[in-house]
């Protein structure tokens, strides 16, 4: 195959109309082309699509691609599709009939790139069918997930190296924009990546102005009002919780500037209806979590503003290159107070399960019968770990060879029929009409839709699940209904490797581990508060930070100063626990509540902090919920241990 650059060039301009390379494009295109796997390591908005896209239009087979947001998979296949490129998604949208063209078109060879969720290839069933197809590539977006030294771990990427090999690919391209050098050094390992074909392109972007400026937290939304209007176009501003969203949009509106809530509370389609608005220049300013951002593609953003700290230096990189991806003049300023502190880390203890809750998780996992099924969300509420918690813990089994996935199902499904019951059983034989009317007796009616939990209908109808599974798809595929899956449920089988392992000291293992990532994200937080105060340019402290030496850029509100020193910060003080808030806490000592039970559960419980345990009880509307939010962590759990005897 020819990798020239006179061939590449012109399969670029054919394709996609540019007529020359961005920085470290051309390198990654022709690693591939040769037949060799690589990592592109490019910031934000530098064109680390391109990398896989064109290849894969010049190889024979389909590539996949892997990425965990939605709105990019969308955003993308729509883009090339306008350009008459052969490439689909298959994702939670896709209705059953859209679903089952995207696989026939895959399996027919008529694709040049599939885009998926990590989760998908979970799925055994999805797995043969990709066996079955040629497929020439795998590309990996936001690799970074794979470390779990990275900001943004994700258990579900620690099986893509495993899946890459199962499937045969040779070239896997794994692409990020937040990657420290260790990181790197992790996703090359994983995906066996020559160092030579590690490409790292400039962080250091010149039209972007940073400014950290130290603001009290009651002057916060003054000043970022007057800046606001002091500045002209399109401006993002990110903050930490979703209520602050909500509140800061709410203030803007009323100070007469056009603005709207964007966060993950909020319902899907409200969502979409907020990103289309701002997309389109309806509204000018959208304040929003950090769900907000991650493949949107707008060029024009002129300001990027941090209303509150951000969680680690990926971060604050990732989303200050939003702004100005046009090479127009942008402004990024963070309203720098230490207030956020506590707040941010608060939640990373909160995150930490209770080495009693990962004894009860893994005892359970490991005395099962030869092959289990469990429900992820059933566990979380037995255990009181998150669900991510979960994923992590059972990923790690599967990778020590304790534990080998089956696939998923669903164990509940929701029906809606789309007209009467006579009309459409006019259309079957009498045979199929009693079966289905036997189906539909058998699940539990409301007035729209119909609810078949699987267990309690195949009891009923004394039919084995597969049937009743397969029946309701097929009224989905017909035409007849719509299906809406629920109580998803995951298959494993004990391995050898199981009977060698005591849960005690499994247990033990990981929360040595998730301690150890703890301590490791509470550092994150204060490298982030060092860059804020000083002394030295931001952007060479940022560049630093991803293994990139660069000399002082002069604009920063740091170079500005002209003063080599360390910035005072606006703290309000530390509140004190009084004998009121300690009585209160041995009265819910006294209480004894389930989802209170551990110091733990307790410290979480008065620094605001929610769980699956505590949820459930509906201790989150309790009086005493939040109690000693602004107090840190470790405190709360010193006091709470004290009373509460460990």
């Amino acid at each position: 195959m020819k990798t020239d650059s006179k061939t590449l060039r012109a399969t670029l301009q054919k394709h996609f109309g540019y007529d020359v390379f961005r920085p470290g494009q051309e390198t990654v295109i022709r690693a591939l082309l040769e037949g060799r796997s690589a990592m592109a390591l490019f910031p934000t908005g530098a064109g680390k699509s391109l990398c896989y896209q064109l290849p894969a239009l010049m190889m024979e087979g389909t590539t996949l691609v892997v990425s965990p947001l939605i709105a990019l998979m969308k955003d993308q296949v729509e883009r090339l599709q306008e350009r008459g490129i052969a490439a689909a998604r298959i994702d939670s949208t896709l209705t059953a009939e859209e679903m089952n063209r995207v696989l026939q078109d895959l399996t027919d060879g008529r694709l040049k790139l599939l885009y998926l969720a990590p989760e998908r290839l979970l799925k055994e069933s999805f797995m043969e069918r990709l066996r079955d197809a040629q497929l020439t590539m795998m590309a990996v977006d936001e690799a970074h997930c794979i470390s779990e030294w990275g900001h943004n771990f994700r258990p579900e990427y620690l099986r893509l190296a495993r899946v890459a090999q199962d499937l045969g690919l040779r070239r896997v391209l794994a692409l990020t924009a937040t990657a420290t050098p260790r990181v790197a050094e992790d996703v090359c390992r994983e995906f066996a990546i020559a160092e030579a074909d590690l490409t790292r392109t400039s962080f250091v972007r010149s039209n972007l102005e940073y400014r950290i400026t130290p603001v009290a937290d009651r002057q916060r939304l003054g000043f970022l009002v007057d800046r606001l209007r002091e500045t002209e176009g399109a401006a993002v501003v990110y903050v930490t919780l979703q209520h602050t969203a909500e509140s800061v949009a709410t203030a803007l509106q009323k100070a007469g500037l056009s603005a709207r809530a964007y966060h993950a509370g909020l319902s899907a389609e409200h969502r979409s209806e907020a990103q289309e608005a701002f997309m389109q220049g309806e509204i000018r300013v959208m304040v929003a979590t950090i769900a907000f951002g991650m493949g949107i593609d707008k060029s024009d953003i002129r300001a990027v503003f941090h209303y509150n700290q951000p969680k680690t230096l990926e971060n604050y990189q990732q989303e200050t290159g939003r702004a100005g991806r046009d090479g127009g003049a942008a402004l990024c300023e963070w309203l720098a107070c230490e207030d956020d502190v506590i707040v941010l880390e608060n939640f990373i203890y909160g995150d930490t399960p209770t080495e009693g809750g990962l004894r009860q998780l893994v005892d359970h996992l490991l005395r099962q019968g030869r092959e289990f099924d469990v429900s992820m969300w059933d566990l979380s509420q037995a255990t009181d770990i998150r669900s991510q918690v979960i994923e992590t813990v059972v990923t790690q089994l599967e990778l020590e060879g304790v534990l080998q996935p089956l696939g998923s199902f669903y164990a509940g499904y929701q029906l809606r029929l789309l007209q009467t019951e006579a009309r459409w059983m006019a259309g079957y034989d009498e045979g199929r009409q009693r079966f289905l009317k036997r189906l539909l007796e058998a699940g539990e009616r409301a007035r729209s839709w119909i609810t078949f939990d699987l267990d309690e209908v195949a009891a009923r109808m004394g039919e084995p699940q597969d049937r009743i599974r397969k029946a309701l798809h097929w009224l989905e595929e017909a035409g007849e209904a719509v299906l809406k899956p629920f109580r998803a449920r995951q298959r494993y089988r004990l391995l050898e490797a199981a009977s060698e392992r005591r849960p005690s000291k499994v247990a033990a293992e990981l929360a040595q581990r998730f301690a150890a990532r703890e301590k490791q994200d509470v550092e994150r937080l204060q490298t982030v508060l060092k860059v804020a105060r000083g002394p030295g340019c931001v952007v060479r402290a940022l560049a630093a930070h991803f293994g990139e030496e660069t000399s002082a850029c002069g604009r920063c509100s740091h170079c500005w100063s002209g003063e080599m020193k360390v910035w005072e910060l606006p703290a309000a003080p530390i509140p004190e626990i009084t004998d009121e808030d300690v009585a209160v806490i041995a009265e819910l000592s006294r209480q004894r509540l389930p989802a209170l039970r551990q110091a733990r559960q307790m410290a979480r419980f008065l620094c605001g902090l929610s769980s699956p345990a505590a949820t459930r009880a509906r201790l989150t509307r309790h009086d005493a919920f939040g109690l000693l939010e602004r107090v840190p962590f470790p405190q709360v759990l010193a006091l709470v241990e004290a009373r509460m005897g460990g």
